[in-house]
């Protein structure tokens, strides 16, 4: 009696709403399924099906994959040849190779230098430049306001306006800009090509002169000052990871203040892996022979050739 109470005890007893099921066990991979009937409302299913065998692979060659590993440095050493940047340079785990992190900080470490480093006083008197200054007070504020480096200190406009002629052709201006390392390296160079180069175009030069802490849209003001046909200032680059000696030739003609950006052309990248500096002076001589003969430049003058 005690038997059957039990029974239908146990067939009364609610199916339960979550049932979870285990494989049986198995000798092989290939024996692996799922036996039990899903019972209930929420069902979880595995994969009735036998998991595939794994596919075989067709043995490789130790000949053939030397062929395909030199084929593969062969092509990334000539991907390397044609660009500085860091490309293909491998890693240790998750980490750089020390060589090139090396590297790395040293290139930063040369950046750094060049923003907060000073243009050699010997080159500006070999150049016979005099030099003035902006508005800025030292390379903090130079770096926090950029408004600052765009106008002459009061002091240095009277002395621009004494030693400078009035009225030239073409005013050469240089400042050290973000890299005194970029007038460092190919100032010299530069200034004399071009120099030359305008001399022989028969075009009228200015007083040229240097502008410690300078930004490009200096160029106005001086415009405004000396009322030049054309202005050109050569001006350190923004370093960065690759080159921290760039230098960067900014011109426009009759710049005033208000002069908008795209009235202004650039010649940048000038430095030992872009533009050698001596091809850079040459070339920027007979561009402002084609600004002073359309009398326009950026923008404008491509309107007017076209």
């Amino acid at each position: 009696m005690s038997n059957v109470n039990t029974n239908s005890q146990d067939k009364n007893q609610e199916q339960p709403m979550i049932n979870l099921y285990q494989k049986e066990p198995v000798n092989s991979i290939a024996e692996a399924k799922v036996t039990a009937t899903p019972v209930g409302e929420v069902k979880f299913y595995q994969s009735n099906e036998a998991p595939k065998k794994l596919e075989e692979k067709t043995p490789v060659s130790k000949k053939t994959v030397s062929l395909n590993d030199e084929k593969k440095e062969s092509y990334l050493a000539e991907l390397r040849k044609k660009t500085p940047s860091r490309i293909a340079v491998g890693r240790a785990g998750s980490r750089p190779k020390t060589n090139t992190w090396l590297q790395f900080r040293f290139d930063h470490a040369a950046a750094v230098d060049a923003v907060y480093g000073e243009v050699p006083q010997e080159i500006l008197d070999r150049l016979n430049f005099f030099q003035v200054h902006t508005r800025v007070q030292d390379k903090e504020e130079y770096i926090r306001r950029p408004d600052l480096g765009r106008r002459l200190s009061d002091e240095s406009k009277k002395m621009v306006l004494e030693k400078c002629k009035r009225s030239p052709k073409v005013q050469i201006v240089a400042s050290n800009g973000l890299s005194a390392k970029a007038l460092e390296e190919n100032l010299e160079d530069v200034y004399l090509s071009l120099e030359q180069s305008l001399k022989n175009l028969n075009i009228d030069l200015g007083t040229t002169f240097y502008v410690d802490k300078g930004r490009v849209a200096l160029m106005d003001e001086i415009g405004e000052l000396l009322q030049p046909d054309v202005v050109i200032i050569l001006i350190g680059e923004r370093p960065g990871l690759l080159s921290a000696e760039s230098l960067s030739a900014y011109i426009c003609y009759k710049p005033r203040v208000g002069t908008i950006e795209a009235d202004r052309m650039v010649v940048s990248n000038i430095h030992k892996g872009g533009i050698p500096a001596v091809e850079a002076g040459a070339y920027l001589g007979t561009l402002i022979q084609k600004i002073l003969k359309y009398e326009a430049s950026g923008v404008s003058l491509v309107k007017k050739e076209g």
